[in-house]
């Protein structure tokens, strides 16, 4: 990705398609904020507001659509050009905004492949405001994109209902419409749906007509002033609970029966919202606030921020009793949290064009991250900081990153923008960046943003002005730094030497990558943290590629303490050896944050990587849960280099259980009382991982308690389900996956039918899988079901997964929704250790890629030749560290 710098805004496209759109010429534009926005449409004309009507027949999944838009032109011009993709045009009229004069029709020419239609006149239309009024049709989809139709099992059959999922650029399949973040209107909403059915919208309903032959006519109030991609549609049978928060009405709705289960949802959702009255300055503005609940599941997301109707599909919003865990508790609340923070950070402020993705994405996974610490201190959150950080390392660190603010110029570049840079690296910058100019000071800067461009749009630099003006430290260049430049600063403690009860730091500044360890550094002006374990935190700047700092005390010392900053941490052999021998002193955020750097740097090549070994084997058993929840993810990870290699798989094997076993006898299969939140998430994980590992009796003793159950309701309770079948279906032979095949499709909650098909495909069985990935493909899994089936497959098999894909992918294509087409079939062969999945991956992309939408497939490339590295140059010192250390 080239490197480039961004002195006013250097903005691009949005979209949901697998299309690559081009560009319209450009044209004169009326203001300079439009001429340093990037668009795909003719800036000649302006809409203002949409009145819409939509009439959706769900059985025949078309529907009936008519808009007027008033608009403004901005120069003389014969054709007006917006965005449509799958609509049919019976009419199209234009009229002056004033009532007064003649309404003209307009030919309308359609472009596919541009996504447009253009309305063209008999003659040039003068400068004014008009009404164009539309009448068309268009389609509705089984896959999460425009308008779409979720079927799902009640015990009163089949259901159907209907939603709406228009970010990046779907709404042009519901809406002609000026399909773009800064082209913001207000918006009313009408539709008729079947009687008995809710109809759901971003604005209260202040209308009901009853129209006869089961019809109702249902209008919604005005909306405020926002971008197309937030406008919200669903019908259904559903259910509704609310609870008022001042004067909003926060709600959630769900399929009918099972409301109750989305009450955490709800009150989580009331704590949230006054938490971020206060915190933003700018209290939420729409009249009410919904949740919004379907079955199903995306290949491209969980949930969607919609203006006062966010929408989330049930299993990141609902708890069963019967199955929900504590892990599914807290994703319940942190996408929560994430999505109301949109309600600022992207739906209030709007990023002017895709480039600044982040603007929303970034500050929403920071702000859930801060509030879900604050709210529920007794979850200790704040070591998720590290992982979410790792996340974004993990693909910043080769040669296909990008930018945080990144340069977007199709839909599928833009659909590729939601990615972990734009969220985790968003998200980790923004932590660093409150660490270095203090909580209050940031937080008036974002009062000061919100307020300065509310019902507007914006981009980064906005931001970065009014957080420097209230902190009053140059922050501009350090986060230019981080946000306009990829990749990952490394801090090298040249010398630590100690004289006078301090410890003299050199630093100096690389950059970490995995597979280019010749490249030449960029620069960075890196806020630095440093800290003797029990003294006083030191900070400064390290700039120009070098830096020293004096840090009170002569024990270790730790630098990133508290692991706010965004970079990689080398120490010298001497330097780890003394903080691994007061490893167990550290605070657990720092003992996290260490082992993440020793085990990125040892598979990189850039120290052993049997120091991250050490520093399991110098971890307590009573250590932070977290700490040996990530202990068991890394050796869980180890062990899947080793595949195919079974003398040496089994020595690593053995070390790894006899590391993990003893934590998992401390807090057993049986939660106790009085419990805290993060062992019963440990409980878990570690039987999956032991199960993973091969633990002999681990596996067994899942099996007997799913063999168990129906005569001892207390074999498999409530909070271990999901777990205990996990393991039994990894584990199964082909009488036990006939068992859960029979029980899925048995199963009348939409929840825990979605996950039994999950569990059908993952077998290490191969033949099993097989059979997985067979059924993927036939009507019974649901439509939303089958690419997370292959996916499933895929992380046990995915050479099996991916040339099943590429076999089948005209049905594959029609499973998948189009947002995530270019990166799905790529991210199927992430996990191989086969060189000859490089060229597959390759072929694929030319065949089927644009050139400028292959980043996902080019690091798919990255990450195979990554891993069979690792294998190859990296195993070796993990298998002579065994033979000394316990394999």
């Amino acid at each position: 990705m080239r490197r480039f710098l961004v002195t006013a805004i250097t903005l691009a496209l949005a979209g949901n398609c697998v299309t690559a759109m081009a560009a319209a010429p450009a044209t004169v534009s009326n203001t300079a904020a439009a001429q340093a926005t990037t668009t795909q449409l003719p800036r000649n004309v302006r809409p203002t507001h949409y009145d819409v009507a939509i009439a959706p027949h769900a059985q025949t999944l078309t529907f009936d659509g008519q808009v007027t838009i008033t608009l403004d032109v901005l120069e003389p011009t014969a054709t007006i050009t917006l965005q449509a993709v799958d609509m049919t045009f019976a009419s199209a009229k234009l009229s002056p905004a004033t009532g007064k004069g003649k309404a003209v029709a307009a030919k309308v020419g359609v472009d596919a492949d541009a996504q447009t239609a253009t309305f063209t006149f008999d003659k040039p239309l003068a400068v004014g405001s008009y009404r164009l009024a539309m009448e068309y049709t268009g389609k509705i989809g089984t896959q999460a994109n425009g308008l779409f139709a979720i079927d799902y099992d009640t015990r009163a059959g089949k259901k159907r209902a209907l939603f709406t999922q228009f970010e990046n650029s779907d709404a042009r399949r519901m809406i002609p419409s000026w399909d773009e973040p800064s082209h913001k209107a207000t918006f009313t909403l009408e539709a008729t749906v079947p009687s008995g059915e809710m109809a759901v919208s971003n604005m209260p309903a202040t209308a009901t007509t009853d129209l006869g032959n089961g019809l109702t006519r249902v209008r919604f109030a005005q909306s405020p002033k926002m971008s197309t991609y937030l406008l919200f549609f669903s019908q259904g049978e559903f259910d509704r609970a609310t609870a008022k928060l001042g004067e909003t009405e926060v709600g959630v709705i769900t399929q009918k029966g099972v409301v109750d289960q989305a009450r955490f949802a709800l009150d989580s959702s009331v704590d949230v919202l006054r938490e971020y009255n206060d915190y933003f300055g700018t209290p939420y503005p729409l009249p009410k606030l919904d949740n919004v609940a379907s079955p199903g599941a995306s290949q491209f997301f969980s949930a969607m921020e919609n203006w006062g109707a966010i929408f989330t599909f049930e299993h990141t919003l609902l708890l069963d009793p019967a199955f929900s865990t504590q892990s599914d508790k807290q994703r319940v609340f942190s996408v929560a949290a994430h999505e109301i923070a949109h309600q600022w950070f992207g739906d209030l402020v709007t990023m002017s064009w895709w480039d600044d993705l982040w603007l929303n994405e970034g500050f929403a996974t920071w702000m859930a991250s801060r509030t879900t610490q604050k709210l529920h201190p007794e979850w200790n959150t704040q070591l998720y900081a590290v992982s979410g950080r790792e996340g974004a390392m993990s693909r910043d660190a080769v040669a296909t990153t990008h930018p945080v603010v990144q340069h977007v110029e199709t839909v599928e570049q833009a659909s590729q923008a939601f990615d972990a840079i734009t969220y985790q690296k968003g998200g980790a910058v923004i932590r660093m960046l409150e660490g270095y100019v203090g909580e209050e000071a940031w937080r008036e800067g974002v009062r000061n943003y919100m307020k300065a461009h509310a019902y507007g749009n914006t981009a980064s630099d906005d931001l970065w002005k009014q957080v420097q003006a209230a902190a009053g430290k140059p922050i501009l260049d350090i986060a230019h730094d981080f946000t306009l430049q990829p990749g990952i600063p490394m801090i090298t403690v040249a010398s630590a030497t100690c004289s006078d009860g301090k410890t003299t730091l050199k630093l100096t500044q690389g950059e970490f990558t995995k597979d280019r360890p010749d490249k030449q550094p960029l620069s960075w002006r890196v806020p630095v943290i440093a800290q003797a374990v029990g003294g006083e935190a030191v900070r400064t700047i390290v700039e120009g590629g070098a830096g020293s700092l004096d840090v009170p005390g002569c024990g270790p010392v730790v630098v990133n303490a508290g692991q706010s900053g965004y970079y990689r941490t080398l120490y010298s052999p001497e330097q780890f050896a003394s903080i691994r021998g007061g490893f167990a002193k550290l605070p657990p955020i720092d003992q996290l944050g260490l082992m993440s750097d020793t085990w990125a740097l040892g598979l990189a090549g850039l120290q052993s990587p049997a120091n991250y070994l050490d520093l399991v084997k110098a971890t307590p058993a009573g250590s932070d849960p977290q700490i040996w929840g990530d202990i068991a993810g890394k050796l869980d990870s180890l062990n899947d280099y080793y595949q195919g290699d079974g003398a040496r798989q089994a020595r690593f094997r053995k070390f790894a259980i006899a590391q993990l076993a003893p934590v998992f006898a401390r807090i057993g299969w049986d939660e106790k009382q009085g419990e805290a939140d993060p062992v019963k998430i440990l409980r878990t994980r570690l039987i999956d991982t032991l199960s993973s590992l091969g633990d002999d009796k681990v596996v067994a003793e899942a099996r007997r308690r799913y063999a168990a159950q129906d005569t001892d309701p207390a074999a498999v309770p409530a909070a271990l389900r999901k777990t205990i079948l996990a393991v039994v279906a990894r584990h199964a032979d082909a009488a036990t996956w006939d068992q859960l095949h029979t029980s899925a499709q048995a199963e009348k909650t939409p929840l825990m039918k979605d996950e039994l098909y999950q569990m059908l495909s993952s077998s290490e069985d191969k033949a099993l899988a097989q059979r997985a990935l067979d059924l993927a493909l036939t009507d019974e899994p649901g439509a939303t079901n089958s690419a997370g089936m292959i996916r499933a497959v895929a992380s046990q098999h995915p050479e099996l997964a991916f040339d099943f894909a590429m076999g089948h992918m005209s049905d594959v294509d029609k499973r998948v929704d189009s947002s995530s087409r270019s990166r799905y079939y790529p991210g199927l062969a992430n996990g191989s250790l086969d060189p000859a999945m490089v060229g597959k991956i390759q072929a694929y992309a030319e065949q089927h890629l644009a050139a400028g939408s292959r980043r996902d497939a080019n690091t798919a490339v990255a990450n195979v030749i990554y891993r069979l590295k690792v294998r190859n140059e990296r195993l070796p010192a993990v298998d002579a560290w065994l033979k000394t250390h316990g394999g």
